[in-house]
Formats: C-alpha cells, structure tokens, sequence
C-alpha cells in the first residue's frame, strides 16, 4: 500500500489561481499513489505581485502591535484576511452551500483572533504561547478552503487541525513532538479516513501539548509537520511543494546561473538546511531519517519537473550518482555577529570555554558555529547580530575578574558578519578542497575571519565580513559540481 505526503508551502497557497493548481497536483497524486495526505501552510504572497500578503506574518503584526497597545492594526488585519481567504472562497469552491459554510467557519476563527488580540492589548504584553494561539490561525483557515476546492475537482477532502495529531512538548514557538503520542494519535485519526479514499488536509506548523494547548514548530515548521505525519504513517515519500525547481546549488538572488541539484543525501540537505537555505525547515530530514523516507523537494507551478530527491546512505550506495569530495552547493547565513574571547592567559586554563558557552545559554542565544585557535589563545564563536550586545555585556560580567588580571585581554566583536558554507559529502576530509575554497576567497580579495569543518564531513564554513557575502559566495559557487 503506497503512502504520499504533499506539503505545499505558503505561495503554493496564496490565492485562487495557485489553490486550483495544488488540487490539480493532489488529484493526479491519487491516481499514482493509493492514499494521498496533504499537509498546507497559511495563505502566503500571491503569485499575482500585486498581493503580497502573508498570512502569518500579518497575524504576528496584529499581536505585537496590539501589545504595544494599538487598538486599531489588529482590526484592519482582521478585515484584510477576511477579504483575502473570501476571494479564494469565491474561486475555487464551486456549491454556493459550501462556500457559505466555509466562510462562516473562518468568520469564527477571525472573531475568535480579534477577541485574542484585544485581551494582549489590555495585558500590554504577547506571551509566546499567546503568540502560538495567534500565529496558527493561517494554517487552520488555509485547510478548510483547501479541502473545499479538493471536493471542487472531486477530490473527497477532509480539513483537519494538527492539534489533533501532533503531540508537542510546551516551549511554545519552537515545539518539539512527541513522537510515540503523535504516531498513536496520527493513526488513529487519518488511517480510518484513508481506509474510506478521504484525502486528508492537514495543518501545517502548528500541534498542540498533552493538555490541547496549541503550539507552533517553529517558522517554516510545516515542512517539520509533513515529515513528522510521513514517519508516524510509515509513508512511501514526502514531497516538499514551494515555488522553486527543487534544491538549487546557491540562492538565484545571489547566484543567477544556479542550478537544481537532482539527489543529495539526508546529510548534506540537513546542513544546507541549517546553514541558510530557505527551501526546508533545518528538522524537516530528522523524522525521516531511521525509516530512510525518501524526501523530494518539487516546484508547484512546475509539477513536471523532478525535482531534488534527498536520499540516504544506503540508498544511495546502490544507485551511485555519488560524488564524494565535491562541492555540490554553497549557503550563507547574514545578519550574525562574530565574538571573540582572547587572551594569552588563557592557554591552559581550565573551564573558561565551559563558562563562555554557559554564559551565552543564559541568554537564550543559539550559537551558529564555534572556532578555537589551536594556540588555545582565543575562542570564536557567531550568534545571531540581534543577541550581540546582550551576550558580549553578560561574557563582561562572567568574566571579569579574568579581564581584571590579564588572563583575558580583551572580549571583542565583529558586528556585521556572515556564515558562508560549502556543502558536499566528504568534503572536509577529502585533501584540498578546503585549499580551493580558501584560494577561491583568496582571489576575490575577502579576508576569512574564521574558519570550521566541526565534526560534520560534508561543510566547510566560513566567516566573512556581512559586505563581502555575496562575493565569497559566487566565487565557491564556481567550485561546484551538481
């Protein structure tokens, strides 16, 4: 029995046009495969430029600015997302009984949003779990309209809210699942309905805790929520929709002549993932990977296009196209900050990395990547450039009796910073490609700050200066081999 999960991202959903599209990809999807389940974002931008609306990111206006205590944004963003999913009401569902139905539900939902609103204006403030509640609506109106336009060109569709399915933990904002409870719940609920030839429709994004409070995974989580319903399902593949022709080798804005790589394994996607392409959430890989479910990545407004297709180890091993020591594609990470803790005292002395890292934890900071001198004189490590000032004024504080005495000479940052990385299985310890990509740099005249291959054997990273990003970029994209 063949299983097929379609995630389609937010412009695969952004209006009419695009909707009638993605059911037209679901209803060949059930020719092909015998149970098909569709996982949606919210409404995104438009294809049309003139609508550039994204639903969530207004959601997240309207909460924020009702904290600060305006009292008019969120009721302005009411009416515009009313207006938007009405107009795709009145496209793509064809029975005059059901379009009413289905705006009456969002109308709900919207009523529902203003009175969440109004309550964080009067509190003055927008908790993450408020954020949560907020932030999931998109996806949650999303699959009613698309489900309706499935019936439409007689799909038989079922929209189903994810809070139902998907068992998180409560860090709201960035909820992890609970993998045994969401497999249990995921069956229960979608089996039966695949059983009977019901494509289900489910939301992205969003799940919800033990108790049924709702969580977000995380901006981009609903490719994290397609991989998570294809492992608790045991699906044949997971295909990945958005508007692009699979897994490019660099980011087109910046590398015009860049081009779609057709196999890449799990690793090297997880570490473009994480290193700054924006195709897939950095956890999209992780759920698929002990049942090695194949991950294909496809342009909705391409469809015939194959894509990228993201295997694993051993599949690969039987159908080769494997090229080890190549550079197949390169990222970049902007906006980030590099600190450097330095001093000669430090040479020996136990403890001050430990305390260091303990130090930024404490500010809830992710640390990008780490670099130490072998001298063991300095220890260099990027953060978000947002935490910069906060982290360098708590290292001060951590570390001061050190910089009173010498040991550390000095705590220093270089403010516009970027993450540069190129990706390819066994690059790092493959002999001298980390001389051509330094050479490469070289050339251009873009100085390194940092260097690190860290225990991954397909990313060589490097920090250069935020001005000089681009540059360094198209000079290893010249390197690569798709």
């Amino acid at each position: 029995m063949s299983l097929v999960v379609l995630k389609f991202g937010g412009t695969s959903v952004g209006d009419a046009q695009s909707m009638r599209q993605v059911a037209r990809i679901t209803h060949e999807a059930t020719s092909t495969w015998n149970q098909v389940v569709v996982i949606t974002s919210a409404m995104g931008k438009s294809i049309n430029s003139r609508d550039s609306m994204k639903v969530t990111d207004a959601l997240l206006v309207a909460a924020r600015t009702a904290a600060d205590g305006d009292s008019d944004t969120f009721h302005r963003i009411r009416r515009e997302l009313s207006d938007k999913h009405q107009a795709a009401i009145e496209a793509v569902i064809a029975n005059a009984d059901e379009r009413l139905r289905i705006q009456e539900e969002i109308d709900q939902l919207l009523s529902g949003f203003e009175i969440l609103c109004a309550s964080v204006r009067v509190l003055g403030e927008v908790t993450p779990r408020a954020l949560d509640a907020i932030s999931g609506l998109g996806e949650r109106m999303a699959v009613r309209i698309l489900a309706g336009a499935l019936r439409t060109q007689g799909v038989p569709a079922e929209p189903i809210d994810a809070t139902e399915l998907i068992v998180t933990n409560d860090h709201y904002q960035s909820a992890m699942p609970l993998m045994e409870a969401t497999r249990d719940k995921a069956r229960a609920r979608l089996l039966p309905l695949l059983a009977a030839g019901i494509v289900p429709v489910v939301t992205g994004f969003i799940g919800a805790t033990a108790a049924g409070v709702p969580t977000t995974l995380g901006r981009g989580g609903s490719d994290y929520s397609a991989s998570i319903i294809g492992d608790a399902l045991d699906a044949s593949e997971v295909h990945n929709y958005t508007d692009v022709d699979g897994v490019l080798t660099a980011d087109p804005r910046i590398v015009p002549e860049a081009r779609t790589i057709h196999t890449l394994t799990g690793q090297e996607m997880s570490e473009l993932a994480f290193f700054g392409a924006q195709v897939l959430h950095p956890m999209t890989i992780a759920p698929l990977l002990e049942k090695k479910i194949p991950l294909r990545v496809k342009n909705t407004f391409n469809p015939a296009h194959p894509g990228t297709l993201i295997l694993y180890e051993a599949a690969r091993q039987e159908g080769a196209n494997r090229r080890d020591g190549n550079i197949k594609a390169v990222t970049v990470i902007d906006r980030v900050s590099m600190v450097t803790v330095a001093g000669r005292g430090m040479k020996g002395v136990p403890g001050i990395a430990g305390r260091t890292f303990m130090t930024v934890a404490r500010t809830n900071t992710s640390v990008l990547m780490i670099s130490q001198a072998s001298a063991e004189q300095s220890i260099c490590f990027v953060i978000p450039q947002s935490s910069a000032t906060k982290v360098v004024l708590e290292l001060k504080r951590e570390l001061g009796p050190e910089l009173s005495t010498g040991e550390i000479d000095h705590i220093s940052t270089l403010e516009d910073a970027a993450i540069v990385t190129a990706v390819g299985m066994g690059i790092a310890d493959t002999p001298g490609v980390s001389g051509k990509v330094c050479s490469a740099i070289g050339k251009i005249g873009v100085n390194i700050c940092a260097i690190a291959q860290g225990s991954s054997e397909c990313g060589i990273s490097l920090v250069v200066c935020g001005a000089d990003s681009k540059e360094a970029v198209r000079a290893i994209h010249a390197l690569t081999v798709a």
